[in-house]
């Protein structure tokens, strides 16, 4: 198998019944059917690849150090995106924000500033982050 082909589905259970994230509820969740986390998280595969975030400056988008990040280079990139961009050769993952001929990638951590795109700043866009895959356990 090529490494762009994608893999078989991987059915695997899925409980309609949410899970109460505050109290707990009666267990009343029956399987509904069976869910592939390849039909979840990725939408159009030809564009889609998966990169490992590091550092702090995505925490409070909830994305942390060495989560996943399941990116689609398909999608356009609006105001707001989490995108993947390139700075001068370097890789980060940050909100874009566009107002009026103004763009810039914002983090999501108060310790770090916001970067501004400019003709010299030599960015390159390569994607809208979907979904973020975060370990709880390893």
């Amino acid at each position: 198998m090529s490494d762009d082909t994608p893999s078989s589905p991987q059915n695997l259970p899925f409980f309609s019944e949410a899970v109460a994230a505050g109290f707990p509820s009666p267990a009343e969740g029956e399987l509904q059917h069976k869910l592939d986390l390849n039909e979840l998280c990725i939408t159009n595969p030809v564009a889609t690849y998966f990169v490992r975030a590091r550092g702090e400056s995505m925490r409070d988008a909830g994305i942390l150090d060495g989560d996943i990040l399941v990116v689609d280079r398909s999608l356009e990139a609006r105001s707001g995106s989490v995108i993947i961009a390139s700075l001068n050769g370097e890789f980060t993952v940050k909100i874009l924000e566009k107002s009026g001929k103004r763009v810039r990638l914002l983090p999501a951590n108060p310790d770090f500033r916001p970067i501004d795109i400019t003709p010299e700043s030599g960015a390159e866009y390569f994607g809208v982050v979907t979904c973020v895959i975060h370990r709880l356990r390893h």
